[in-house]
């Protein structure tokens, strides 16, 4: 509590940086290879908001995968610009969205010259990557930014034998979020931008959202944890994927469980994966993802990230010891062995694509109804549905309601999963824009 100061004057106020603030802040960008660093204590939610905010304006189109987290969705509600979804693709064995393919983006900025950017996440939750480089290079030559989600993406600007980071291929602005995979306290993350980015208009943008008092135990957990990674980064990361490796290896071992990696790697929509990640698929061995989630932290006191209707993911460090990962390995063996069954009958597929019929700002602010769930099919929806983590919607403002979208929420409540956005906290019911029939 003794260091939980405010902006007094030896102190800079993060608002308007012009010394310690402001040369922690320079220290930051050049670690990260960036023209300009700002550090956010909104998470990488305000990050990404302030990123969109500061390129679009109402009625601008921002070319996008649907699989997003809410967060970029939301800013487009705050300032009225046009998402133009990019079907990410799909692997179908496992059921997760991928990436997006370069030839996926090239149609959607033919077709949509007068946007202003694309958004891209690199990786995805999953660990996806996508052609950064290059789809870097399509979006500049047709004279739009790239912004890059890159949430969970801090250790690719530090470690080896990983993909590409955002500003190593050319990106405009990326979002980071420190926190999770970099070693800063929770809610703190930094905006990277490049040399093309107008920094002062960035910061004034920065600013109509964020707090103008910032928590200096934040703010401190940045400049540490940008010490910390910038003279440990490589090692910390070779010791992460040198456990993640030995648990892929034991996991698939044990039959059922499928540890993937770089085998799926297909340069396309998956370019490139996050061999950081331990992303496991559950379903061929009868159980959910959340399941397995659930089993592991209620009866074997293992927390791991997050479990959705086919796959968990597991956050490994270089801080985990043996100890941790062979108490994983030994637990996941015995929920095999206690609880495994027939996969039959179990749903297949985490992303549904979206059938986006009008802007999500006129959606969340026009007039609407509740309906239950089983009668919302043909209505367009007037706000979120989606499991968290990892936020990214079933359902967004300005989207139609099919039976497909209903049977996964159901069978998500059924799962287990935690459903998060609609007004009616049991997701018995969703509200609709009224009077809006196909």
């Amino acid at each position: 509590m003794q260091i939980d100061v405010n902006s007094m004057k030896n102190l800079d106020n993060l608002c308007h940086p012009v010394h310690v603030l402001r040369v922690a802040q320079a220290l930051a960008a050049e670690a990260f290879g960036a023209a300009n660093a700002f550090f956010i204590i909104n998470g990488a939610t305000g990050a990404s908001q302030a990123m969109i905010l500061s390129v679009c304006k109402a009625g601008d189109k921002l070319i996008m995968p649907r699989n997003v987290h809410r967060s970029a969705i939301n800013a487009l509600i705050i300032n009225g610009a046009i998402p133009v979804y990019v079907d990410p693709g799909e692997n179908k064995t496992l059921g997760i969205p991928l990436g997006m393919s370069v030839e996926a983006i090239e149609k959607a900025i033919l077709s949509n010259p007068d946007a202003k950017a694309v958004f891209v996440n690199n990786p995805t939750y999953y660990g996806v990557c996508p052609n950064i480089r290059q789809i870097a290079k399509l979006a500049h030559a047709h004279g739009m930014m790239l912004l890059a989600d890159e949430a969970h993406g801090t250790h690719f600007y530090f470690g080896e034998e990983l993909p590409c980071s955002a500003m190593a291929a050319g990106t405009d602005m990326a979002s980071v979020s420190i926190h999770k995979t970099g070693g800063s306290l929770t809610q703190s993350a930094m905006l990277l931008c490049a040399k093309s980015v107008n920094a002062d208009y960035v910061r004034q943008v920065i600013n109509l959202t964020q707090t103008t008092s910032a928590s200096y135990l934040l703010i401190v957990s940045l400049d540490i944890a940008r010490r910390n990674l910038a003279l440990n980064g490589r090692e910390m990361f070779r010791k992460t994927i040198q456990n993640v490796t030995y648990a892929q290896e034991e996991i698939n071992r044990i039959g059922g469980y499928y540890a993937y990696d770089e085998e799926l790697v297909d340069g396309d929509a998956f370019y490139a994966f996050d061999r950081t990640k331990l992303s496991i698929h559950t379903r061929n061995m009868g159980l959910a993802g959340i399941e397995v989630y659930d089993l592991l932290r209620d009866e074997y006191g293992i927390q791991i990230e997050f479990g959705d209707i086919g796959n968990i993911l597991a956050i490994v460090t270089a801080g985990d010891r043996a100890l941790e990962i062979d108490r994983l390995i030994s637990a996941l063996s015995e929920i095999k062995r206690l609880y495994g069954g027939d996969p039959t009958g179990m749903l297949q597929s985490e992303y549904l694509s979206a059938r986006c019929r009008s802007a999500a700002a006129a959606s969340v602010l026009c007039r609407k109804k509740a309906l239950p769930l089983s009668q919302s099919v043909g209505e367009i929806c007037s706000e979120f549905v989606m499991c968290y983590l990892p936020g990214i919607p079933i359902l967004a403002p300005g989207e139609r309601i099919t039976s497909d979208i209903v049977n996964y929420i159901q069978y998500a409540k059924e799962k287990g999963c935690s459903l998060t956005g609609p007004q009616d906290m049991k997701m018995e019911t969703l509200h609709v824009v009224a009077n809006e029939r196909p």
